[in-house]
């Protein structure tokens, strides 16, 4: 096939892309004005400590599995036996098996939930995720003939149950009698930076990825995923274009028709853009009207991250850990103010501990320690000031649970929605784009094509069907289906 894409961007989803393009037939360029491959998935390699500085969670291996040619290695990776180890204000300590009947046993053990209300979720989870995805993760359901068609209608119908008019936490308040298991599941909000009590119920199905299909570690790290999909692109024939980033979509007859990088042109018949949404329309596009979920935003949260490599080691850890917040509801009021913020007194605490399955990120006798807070996206907040009073409230919190972070460091590093912004060019570093606080916010986020503009499509966390790696690479996987369907494939 003599055609060329281009593809600006080379995180997961651009990276995808451009995997999947090229099997097409096409000759595809991908365009990164960073100088190596990830978007949001990176590391930090100082003083013998490694940090994986995005996502820290990995599910739907087989995503990545199926761009992984016969003939190339596969992607080494470990099913965890614990899912999680969750911290509750009252210093109870709850470790979540991977197992859905043996968590159902322990969660009732911890928090006197009854088990067959926990099984039960699971169950309803796994149905809502298995009604809903074909659609609206895997479809570019914003094409009406593939929303409501025949097929769809009895989907459509049986999803009803599930109230998407419904709150996540109302939902969750109903089903369990636990104040605790309702605050372990009402966290699943937080996977696509929206809150629990505005995001709608069927949100719930996210829970079903962890505790019913499984999560994962890659050796290595998170950053061996963007390496191992680097790899299959070069080998696919990909040309990279490091440290050139984007300045222009150039259009011809209302057609996409390549790009401007670093004032030259270069020219292909089809354009995807793997990078924020927002920033594609108002930079790369800026006199051409953009859509109205890109006019008028709902953005998701973004976060605070401290880097510690600490030298020593933490006994209470597991891989990742959960120190919930005493006051949930006053957290995200917290995080969706009118105006500038200022950090929760009592944040939820998230802290990834890579080198305890990965013993090379951190020297011996040492812990590279990922610690996070949710955080508002950047409002033009002093954020200096703002990482210094919520460096002071988690080390405080975890101190009460027993970990003393005050000592033994020997590299540390913030990262805030401001730096995340610039580093990723995530609009007000928020990283999920739109939030999903309401029930139509799926029909609301930005689909994987121009309605407007042909032959340019739109892949990654800020469009259809959502942020982080998995929701990523489906975004890929629909983006291919509309390439054929356009080039008649």
């Amino acid at each position: 096939m003599d055609k060329s894409a281009i593809v600006i961007g080379s995180g997961a989803g651009g990276l995808a892309t451009a995997i999947r393009l090229s099997e097409l037939g096409l000759k595809v360029s991908v365009f990164e004005k960073n100088g190596i491959p990830g978007g949001k998935i990176g590391q930090i390699s100082e003083n013998g400590y490694r940090f994986d500085t995005g996502p820290s969670l990995f599910t739907l291996p087989h995503l990545v599995e199926e761009l992984t040619p016969d003939s190339a290695p596969s992607l080494e990776y470990r099913k965890l036996d614990t899912i999680s180890r969750y911290f509750f204000n009252d210093h109870s300590v709850f470790t979540a098996p991977a197992d859905p009947e043996l968590f159902a046993q322990e969660i009732a053990r911890v928090t006197g939930e009854k088990q067959k209300n926990v099984s039960g979720y699971l169950s309803e989870t796994a149905e809502l995720y298995n009604l809903s995805s074909p659609i609206f993760l895997f479809s570019a359901f914003h094409r009406l003939s593939k929303l409501f068609n025949r097929n769809n209608l009895g989907v459509l119908t049986g999803m009803l149950k599930f109230n998407p008019f419904r709150s996540m936490h109302k939902h969750n308040q109903k089903a369990f009698e636990s104040d605790k298991t309702v605050q372990l599941f009402d966290r699943y909000a937080t996977y696509n930076g929206s809150d629990p009590y505005r995001a709608p119920a069927t949100l719930n199905m996210i829970a079903h990825l962890e505790h019913n299909l499984g999560a994962f570690f890659p050796v290595g790290g998170m950053i061996r995923i963007v390496e191992h999909l680097h790899q299959i692109a070069i080998n696919a024939g990909v040309t990279f274009y490091f440290n050139q980033e984007v300045e222009k979509i150039l259009l011809e007859n209302n057609r996409a028709a390549g790009v401007m990088a670093h004032g030259q042109r270069y020219h292909a018949d089809l354009v995807v853009s793997a990078g924020d949404i927002f920033r594609t329309w108002s930079r790369l596009l800026p006199k051409n009207k953009a859509p109205r979920s890109v006019k008028n935003p709902d953005l998701s949260t973004s976060a605070m991250i401290f880097y510690l490599g600490i030298k020593r080691t933490f006994e209470q850890l597991d891989l990742h850990n959960i120190f919930f917040s005493g006051n949930y509801p006053e957290e995200f009021r917290s995080l969706s103010p009118k105006g500038k913020s200022t950090p929760s007194e009592d944040p939820t605490v998230y802290v990834y501990n890579s080198s305890l399955l990965n013993a090379g990120d951190a020297p011996p006798g040492g812990s590279n320690l990922f610690v996070m807070i949710n955080a508002p996206y950047n409002r033009g907040e002093n954020w200096s000031e703002w990482a210094q009073k919520a460096r002071k409230h988690i080390f405080a919190k975890l101190k009460s649970h027993g970990i003393d972070l005050s000592s033994g460091i020997e590299f540390e590093r913030v990262a805030t929605p401001e730096s995340i912004e610039e580093m990723t060019l995530s609009t007000a570093g928020a990283l999920y784009g739109n939030s999903s606080n309401s029930p139509t916010s799926a029909f609301n986020r930005h689909p994987n094509f121009s309605r407007k503009i042909k032959n340019l499509f739109f892949v990654g966390g800020s469009v259809h069907p959502g942020g982080g790696i998995p929701l990523c690479l489906a975004s890929a996987k629909i983006v291919e289906e509309e390439v054929k369907s356009y080039l008649e494939i």
